[in-house]
């Protein structure tokens, strides 16, 4: 079999394939890449490994690659997905990538779940880390504790790789979910809900996709699931074939494998539980008690992949977040900006409920940007006031109609209504630039603004901050 010597990835600028760009390099590949959009700061990392990168032309495919990898983002009609179908170019997508050329001869310890895959996992990567492992990972995001999103690691049989497990499907030409390329043997399953409305009928047709997962678990491997997740219940009860570990949170009633219990409001304290025996008390800097339900996950798996609970404790304590998860943008004149990822009513509650537990002075103010494809359907129109509730001020902006029927878009003026009914003052603003200015005027010391959008914002973060520097 000849040996793949020249890489091209289409849509290279994306956070996915950027990563599997760099583990490409790592493994020894000669990597090119294409995209609609090739600027800093993404263009910057990529040069720095030493990527050619350029926009879409059929100029970049001559001389023909050993193989291309085509990006999630990509479709029919693309020039170079065209020229590669038309001359029977070898292809394949990013996922099938990693299972094939990365994953062979690592032991694949996989986060699935609808929240929170990519704290847990760059927590696990980090506990593993600091007990010595070297572990390699491939991560949606930033963990502070290593600077980047992903990392070859140590090759050998017995170093875990850690990954992201996406049920988000893999390319235009393969409609399964991304994790069924990842062969797990250790996996996490944290929760499930409905999400991703452009790609998923209903809950059901997420769970089928989970149903696989678990078909692809060899009986030597570990699934690591929690119990107190009735949906989660139900996609094991469809068939599983490998040894379960349950986590959950400890009561009186129920009988976990491993459980947590939080010992500060904010989750920032806790102790871990093996059985009845308590294992550990932790604290650290991470808020809200869903990273504790995190901390108790990882502490399952890596005490499965030979951690000792000494160094899960270091390791869980000395953990320092991941970017875009409560990451604090700055303060001025008193006022506090944080910005998070968090685009769905659970982990918007969450972190909204666990930063107002932590305030005795000031107001909560929260600024959505309803970005993804599900946030700005109807779906969650009647869950979000409920998730907002213990917010002081409340900003949405209009989401976008973008490949989207007005009908079928959320009503955020709705969702006002309702959460001023629930004494939240709430307001539907046009533009960041307003954003900016209705805070500016009213915000005052002590108050915290959280801005949640999983995209960039128009840089309301760092504006915001800089207006309130020069405020009078």
């Amino acid at each position: 079999m000849k040996t793949v010597q020249h890489l091209h990835v289409l849509g290279i600028c994306g956070t996915a394939m950027a990563a599997i760009t760099s583990l490409a390099k790592a493994k020894g590949w000669r990597v090119t890449g294409s995209d609609a959009n090739v600027y800093p700061p993404m263009s910057d990392y990529l040069q720095a490994m030493g990527v050619e990168i350029a926009t879409f032309s059929e100029n970049n495919l001559q001389p023909i690659p050993d193989l291309c990898l085509i990006g999630n983002a990509m479709s029919r009609g693309n020039v170079e997905v065209e020229y590669i179908l038309n001359h029977d170019l070898p292809y394949m997508s990013g996922p099938e990538f990693v299972g094939r050329y990365i994953l062979p001869q690592r032991h694949a310890a996989v986060v699935a779940g609808t929240h929170g895959k990519t704290s847990t996992a760059s927590l696990l990567a980090w506990v593993l880390e600091s007990a010595g492992k070297a572990p390699g990972f491939m991560i949606g995001g930033i963990p502070e504790n290593f600077g980047e999103g992903a990392r070859i690691g140590n090759i050998n049989p017995l170093t875990p790789f850690v990954l992201e497990g996406d049920e988000y499907d893999t390319a235009f030409f393969d409609k399964r979910s991304k994790f069924i390329h990842y062969h797990a043997k250790t996996l996490i399953l944290n929760n499930l809900e409905f999400d991703h409305a452009d790609i998923f009928k209903d809950l059901d047709a997420i769970k089928i996709q989970f149903a696989h997962l678990l078909k692809t678990i060899p009986e030597t491997g570990t699934i690591i699931a929690n119990a107190d997740d009735e949906h989660i219940l139900d996609v094991l009860h469809m068939g599983c074939w490998t040894p379960i570990q349950t986590f959950g949170e400890r009561n009186d009633y129920a009988q976990h494998n491993w459980s947590w219990s939080a010992l500060a409001e904010d989750g920032s304290s806790f102790r871990i539980y093996q059985g009845d025996k308590p294992c550990f008390q932790a604290q650290w800097d991470s808020i809200g008690k869903h990273h504790v339900m995190n901390a108790c996950a990882v502490t399952a798996a890596a005490f499965a992949l030979g951690v000792s609970l000494a160094d899960i404790k270091a390791g869980i304590e000395s953990f320092a977040g991941v970017r875009r998860r409560m990451t604090k943008i700055g303060e001025a004149k008193g006022i506090t900006i944080y910005d998070d990822f968090a685009h769905h009513p659970t982990a918007i509650q969450g972190i909204v409920d666990s930063v107002k537990s932590t305030m005795k002075l000031g107001k909560l103010w929260v600024v959505i940007e309803p970005r993804s494809n599900t946030m700005r359907t109807k779906i969650h129109q009647h869950r979000l006031p409920v998730s907002l509730q213990s917010a002081d001020h409340v900003i949405f902006t209009p989401p976008s109609d973008r490949n989207m029927a007005k009908e079928d878009l959320l009503d955020v003026n709705q969702v006002c209504q309702d959460l001023k009914a629930l004494s939240v003052n709430a307001s539907v603003i046009n533009t960041t630039k307003e954003i900016i200015q209705r805070i500016t005027t009213q915000a005052k010391a002590k108050d915290i603004i959280l801005i949640l959008s999983n995209g960039g914002f128009e840089g309301i973060h760092k504006r915001l901050l800089q207006a309130l520097e020069y405020r009078p």
